[in-house]
């Protein structure tokens, strides 16, 4: 447990009081997990929710390091014999790890520099006297004469001052508070400089924006600071962050040569100690804040966009024909059951037109399905065409046509959780059957693929990648809390992010299931190998059993609290099936009654809400959009054509929407509204059904540019969508227009992604 004093600063920065970071922080070292926490732990924790809780435990993971440097730079300072109380004083009061290593730069162990290199000349006398303030310049040039030693390669008086200065601007480089001045300096005025590098085609780069490209530090966003970093990377860029120098240095020279007399000599120090030590020293410190920073951003972005496609809508339990497009190799068919299940496959030929129709009205009718599940690569449209006829010259049972996004399907195909699943299914076939269910639930299929295979990101190969998987498998882990798991029908890979459970428990559950048959009840988990008591805590309000012993075990009622369940069916007279789903009957109970030391208002407010819709599912219920038929390629869009569409990604400078024609098209922020929108996410998320009008087309880049404004611009757009007007109206008043940076905007593959993963017919 961290002391009270980190608490309380915990407490302050995340406007939380202390009771709650400690209660939070008590409830991790008994290894509960933020999930459970969240749902079921609000008396303790006073309510906190998922994303506070995940707060408290990053920021106690930071602080608990920052205490483990803090000791060991005291130590190693110590060691050195140069601790003395105010350094010790002034190295406890440092509250971020940047402030510490400023204070022991001076004392870290360095290579060979020109400061070292002086004092083993024997100039560190004469740098002390020049530092000492008590005498002129003058004087300091008489004195360099005695430190001139042939020997110790000090030929001249000038070499002795030379050397000297040297000492005296690493000294001034290490001053914690000089370099912390310097640091905050850069960050108010410093420019980021972009330039190409030679060699470079402008008319093929798709960096060609940044060639000659300055903005503020502070004024930068995220996704140009990736997109300049990218540039780099492929060596089509070079880039610094720039700032005026004279203010610098003339404030440091004034900051040393206060009370002190040799200013001629000290104000070459200060010349010296920016310019060589300070400057290129802080402006890595800046271009990894900004790496970090950018990296934040883009990771929220990632994860906000994963959340909104695993939480799409679930078309549910139908039969699904599912069919992987493809020329050459054929169109891969599989039909799923209800729950899954694999019950037929098939190869079919788009050039045997006939063949085709056969062989999918004969799946249709022999396995009664009810949708028709496409996915969205190569040959999708011909498919989905074929299919559409096939499902339009049926008599009875007419299934709906779904085009689902197949991002990461072949990645599915080739692992080892498809080849544990489909044994003895072809490799080629194995992405049909995913393509199925992720129309029946996108939350349980699309928890097998690597979520970086899914495309819903901005620059995701670019940031760190350990800090994006952490954020990854925390936004799926949430989400499949928040829906819940059905223990007889979920996957391995579904069970795994189960609070409390994780991959071995979760194939022991699967193997336990397999050996003993259905799990009639929650109780019946304790009998799966190595799930103990703290892991049935954690798990078993998140799991649920369809039909089972207890009328509960398929709510989200913790099985901790049925027996207060069946105290109020008790207390009102009725039995406790006939309480479940009975308004008249939940309406009645005083929930007052049932407070308790152990059992508050919030938590018995959830179990009054679950009563009510026993086993309810979160996500929106399915609703597909229509595309226009005559509207199949981008040859097919015309400038003003209106269009319905659907949000599949969200960046920092637009929305990329489906419309039914295999490339997605860019809503610039500037186009997402009638007003300013400074954040996309503030207006539409990933999956929501928009209204959309064409704005340009550019069939050489394979750009299409769209409005969701009401009253469009009069003016012609630009190649890139954007005309000077719409570029006007992205910034508030009184701001210039930023640089374009849809140019090298990241695309998303061909193909797209509704809210569950789907785009639809």
């Amino acid at each position: 447990m961290l002391p009270q004093n980190l608490i309380d600063r915990i407490a302050t920065e995340l406007s939380v009081s202390p009771r709650q970071v400690s209660a939070a922080l008590a409830l991790f070292d008994e290894s509960a997990t933020v999930p459970f926490a969240a749902r079921y732990r609000k008396e303790v924790t006073g309510g906190l929710d998922e994303v506070q809780l995940r707060d408290i435990d990053e920021r106690s993971l930071y602080l608990t390091e920052l205490e483990d440097r803090r000791s060991a730079v005291l130590r190693s300072i110590d060691e050195q014999g140069k601790l003395d109380d105010a350094l010790r004083s002034r190295i406890n009061a440092a509250d971020t790890k940047q402030a510490l290593e400023d204070l022991y730069l001076p004392f870290k162990p360095k290579r060979r520099t020109r400061a070292t290199i002086a004092k083993e000349r024997g100039l560190e006398p004469l740098a002390d006297i020049i530092w000492s303030g008590t005498v002129g310049d003058a004087h300091v040039e008489a004195r360099a004469v005695e430190f001139v030693d042939a020997d110790r390669e000090v030929p001249t008086a000038e070499d002795a001052l030379k050397g000297a200065r040297d000492i005296l601007a690493e000294r001034v480089a290490e001053d914690a508070d000089l370099r912390s001045w310097v640091r905050d300096r850069t960050r108010a005025d410093g420019m980021v400089v972009s330039k190409v590098r030679s060699g470079v085609d402008a008319a093929t780069s798709k960096f060609a924006d940044y060639f000659e490209f300055t903005q503020r530090l502070r004024d930068i966003p995220s996704h140009r600071i990736l997109a300049i970093r990218r540039g780099e990377a492929e060596e089509e860029l070079s880039w610094s962050v720039s700032v005026v120098p004279e203010p610098i240095v003339g404030h440091l020279a004034q900051q040393i040569t206060s009370r002190r007399a040799a200013v001629r000599q000290l104000t070459m120090v200060a010349e010296d100690a920016y310019r060589r030590l300070m400057a290129p020293s802080i402006e890595v410190d800046i271009r990894l804040e900004m790496k970090q920073r950018a990296d934040q951003d883009a990771i929220a972005i990632f994860g906000m966009n994963l959340e909104q496609l695993l939480l799409g809508a679930p078309a549910g339990e139908k039969v699904v024909l599912g069919l992987d497009p493809g020329y050459r190799t054929g169109v891969k068919a599989a039909v799923v059951s209800r729950t899954g299940s694999l019950l037929d496959t098939a190869t079919l030929y788009l050039h045997q037109d006939e063949r085709f129709a056969q062989s999918v009205r004969a799946l249709i009718e022999k396995h009664g399905v009810e949708l028709v599940a496409i996915g969205n690569g190569t040959a999708s449209r011909e498919t989905e065409s074929l299919a559409r006829k096939v499902v339009a010259d049926l008599s009875g049972n007419r299934p709906q046509v779904v085009v689902v996004n197949e991002a990461g399907a072949s990645v599915y195909s080739a692992s080892d959780i498809a080849r544990e699943e489909f044994p003895d299914l072809d490799v080629s076939l194995r992405g049909a059957p995913s393509i199925a269910r992720r129309l029946q639930d996108p939350l349980a299929e699309l928890v097998k693929i690597d979520p970086q295979s899914i495309g819903v990101g901005q620059y995701q190969h670019d940031v760190s990648q350990t800090r994006l998987k952490t954020r990854l498998d925390q936004v799926v882990e949430s989400c499949v809390n928040r829906v819940g798991v059905e223990v007889n029908t979920a996957s391995v890979s579904l069970l795994s992010y189960v609070a409390g459970i994780g991959p071995t428990l979760a194939r022991n559950i699967v193997t336990h299931r397999d050996s003993n048959g259905r799990i009639r009840s929650r109780k019946d988990l304790l009998a799966v190998p190595r799930l103990g008591a703290k892991a049935f805590e954690q798990a078993a309000g998140f799991l649920r059993v369809r039909d089972g012993a207890h009328v509960l075990d398929s709510t989200s009622v913790h099985p901790e609290r049925y027996g207060l369940v069946e105290q109020m069916a008790g207390d009102l007279g009725v039995k406790l099936q006939e309480l479940v789903a009975n308004d008249a009957a939940i309406d009645s109970i005083d929930i007052s009654r049932y407070v308790s030391v152990d059992v508050g208002l919030p938590t018995l407010r959830d179990i009054i809400a679950e009563l009510r819709k026993p086993g309810r599912d979160p996500r929106d219920t399915f609703e597909p959009p229509a595309f226009r038929d005559d509207v199949r390629g981008m040859k097919d869009l015309q400038q003003g054509m209106q269009l319905e569409g659907v949000v599949t990604n969200l960046v920092a400078f637009g929305a990329f929407v489906d419309i039914g024609v295999h490339q997605d098209g860019l809503v610039h922020v500037s186009q997402i509204a009638d007003r300013f929108v400074k954040d996309p996410a503030d207006v539409v998320k990933v999956g929501q059904k928009v209204k959309v009008t064409v704005i340009s087309v550019d069939m050489e880049r394979n750009r299409i540019a769209l409005s969701m404004r009401k009253q469009q611009d009069p003016a012609a757009a630009t190649g890139d969508g954007r005309t000077a007007l719409q570029q006007r109206n992205q910034q508030p008043p009184k701001q210039q227009p930023k640089p374009r940076e849809e140019k090298i905007a990241p695309l998303p593959a061909k193909g797209s992604v509704s809210g569950n993963g789907m785009r639809f017919t």
